[in-house]
């Protein structure tokens, strides 16, 4: 069976369940889709898209609508003042509804346990936009911005500076170990990833030859082709912001850090938003090694060729 017949009707809930050549085929389509951005095309036309959303979004949200509307399809924004998402109806009946009216099903909030239920139960495809565990459209992005810079070479070092159990530096962790990309995870030992998934991702990195390294010493991105930070203080977890903020200051990039790579080519990456002065110093961000703004931007054309692959077009 060729490999885009093994994506269509999947849901992608993180990348551990994607094989490498199944992630290397959205990402060539991604390149097509970034190249024909400005052609017309309808290949979502008579198909419809519920975006569920617990948690605030400016990139996800718009990357999911922009990318779907402007194929002919017809998105529902749909915020928990509007559903009854485990209120008074059942995630599973919630599902079973919109699997019904709708061709597929976005989810961004907090467990990974609910964009899974949906997955169970709704009988479309659906995708996770981000929650607490991970944000595999967000690392999809993040792996096409740095083959878009430094093309398809390998020995490509990642390294993800500051909170190392968040779900951009898990899902970081799996599409590296899965794509042959070395990864490093630099924090504070008590924010170190969960033992498990690492175990997992090492297993996947020893098929790959991916190299992947945790470590408390900043002298550790040395030799790193991208540095990598989000924000410390994630949404729902403001009432611990003065302990996290006071772990994680010394692992503030800023013009010192990069410099520690050693390497004049070093790009920056975020997620955004950021909060400029605390993770990242903003004459980073805002520099001329900052390829943050493309992140942005490739959010959409990785998250419609998602979409593309997964939905019979």
């Amino acid at each position: 069976m060729s490999i885009q017949k093994t994506l269509q009707g999947r849901s992608l809930l993180t990348w551990l369940d994607y094989t490498p050549d199944e992630i290397r085929y959205v990402l060539d389509l991604s390149r097509q889709v970034k190249r024909e951005k400005n052609a017309v095309h309808e290949r979502f036309k008579g198909k419809t898209l519920a975006l569920l959303f617990e948690k605030r979004s400016t990139r996800t949200r718009c990357a999911f609508e922009t990318a779907f509307g402007e194929e002919g399809g017809h998105p529902v924004f749909l915020s928990t003042a509007d559903i009854q998402l485990g209120a008074k109806e059942s995630i599973e009946d919630t599902a079973r509804v919109l699997g019904r009216m709708f061709s597929a099903i976005q989810f961004r909030g907090f467990k990974q346990s609910t964009v899974e239920t949906l997955a169970a139960y709704s009988g479309v495809p659906v995708y996770n936009g981000l929650t607490d565990a991970f944000h595999p459209t967000q690392a999809l992005a993040d792996i096409f911005t740095i083959e878009e810079t430094f093309g398809g070479r390998g020995g490509i070092t990642l390294c993800f500076v500051g909170d190392g159990r968040n779900n951009v530096a898990r899902s970081l962790l799996v599409i590296s170990a899965k794509l042959g990309v070395n990864v490093s995870i630099i924090s504070p030992k008590a924010l170190f990833p969960d033992p498990a998934l690492l175990a997992q991702c090492e297993a996947a990195a020893r098929h790959s030859g991916a190299k992947i390294t945790v470590s408390d010493d900043l002298d550790g991105v040395a030799g790193a082709d991208a540095l990598y930070t989000d924000v410390w203080v994630s949404m729902g977890e403001e009432a611990q912001r003065a302990e996290r903020l006071a772990l994680l200051r010394p692992y503030q990039v800023n013009r010192t850090l990069m410099d520690k790579t050693g390497k004049k080519d070093t790009i920056f990456l975020h997620c955004l938003p950021a909060v400029k002065g605390e993770e990242v110093t903003a004459d980073v961000i805002d520099g001329q090694q900052s390829r943050a703004w493309d992140q942005a931007e490739n959010r959409k054309h990785t998250i419609k060729a998602i979409m593309l692959a997964t939905l019979a077009v």
